[in-house]
């Protein structure tokens, strides 16, 4: 089990809920991952509408925690507006906090992102903070009164996995109190599970499992991945070596051997 944002879970999987072929097919995978927080965009889903209704109630039936998020938000108005309407509307504090600067690589402002959280902040959100891996931003954000940072692995829905493995080892070695969880980029459970052997404490994804060939297979492979490089980290990993060493010691000549040699030199 882990805590984030005041709550104890045991997945350490968040899956979006866009996407997917269908309402049955995303409800399907979510409850295959056996995630217990799903992000929503209040700006694409909104239930006081009759048309989103069978969403919501499909969302509700998880029984998972919504962690509303300000995706497609380009400035600090529209992103606090935003963020005042979700916490009315899902009664929660939490937001996940997107700022896009970059319509391309849909790369966060981080100056509009920093302003945003404080203002957040102030107001008693807790922010789950879409960010890069940049150190320095980081470091903003978390004297502003983060304490959950969503660093990505490669820009959003491009599938790439981690792309800058050294930066992000940094923010787990520089942030060593903080909730960190890798946000856009991962396409494969075995990304995933790389970013959790580094010491993350959780993955965010939704492309990799909406747009897979089977969904509810691929939310299975995540939960099965994240879960694993969680054990490995706690585990421990053996350290790397230059040089090869073998697995048996070898030390001298074995016994099995010096005793065959004493019985053919005796038989002489």
């Amino acid at each position: 089990m882990w805590e984030i944002g005041e709550k104890t879970l045991q997945s350490r999987l968040l899956v979006g809920t866009a996407l997917y072929p269908s309402p049955e097919i995303m409800l399907k995978a979510l409850q295959a991952s056996g995630t217990q927080v799903v992000t929503v965009s209040l700006r694409r889903q909104s239930p006081g509408t009759q048309g989103g209704k069978q969403f919501w109630e499909m969302i509700q039936s998880l029984g998972a925690h919504v962690l509303p998020n300000t995706a497609g938000c380009r400035s600090v108005k529209e992103v606090i507006a935003t963020a005042y309407m979700a916490r009315e509307i899902f009664n929660t504090h939490w937001i996940k906090l997107e700022v896009i600067g970059d319509d391309f690589t849909l790369q966060p402002d981080p100056f509009a992102l920093l302003e945003a959280t404080k203002i957040l902040v102030q107001e008693g959100f807790e922010v789950f903070p879409y960010t890069t891996e940049d150190f320095i931003v980081a470091q903003r954000l978390v004297d502003a009164g983060c304490s959950i940072l969503m660093p990505w692995a490669a820009p959003i829905g491009t599938g790439k996995g981690v792309m800058n493995p050294y930066a992000l080892k940094l923010l787990r070695a520089r942030f060593p109190d903080i909730t960190l969880i890798a946000d856009a980029g991962i396409g494969l459970p075995s990304h995933a599970a790389q970013v959790m052997e580094m010491g993350f404490d959780g993955v965010l994804l939704n492309s990799a499992i909406a747009l897979a060939d089977d969904p509810e297979k691929m939310a299975v492979a995540f939960a099965m991945a994240v879960e694993s490089g969680a054990w490995a980290h706690q585990a421990g990993p053996m350290p790397q070596r230059d040089m090869a060493m073998p697995s048996t010691p070898v030390l001298g000549t074995p016994f099995w051997h010096q005793q065959h040699l004493y019985q053919e030199e005796n038989a002489l």
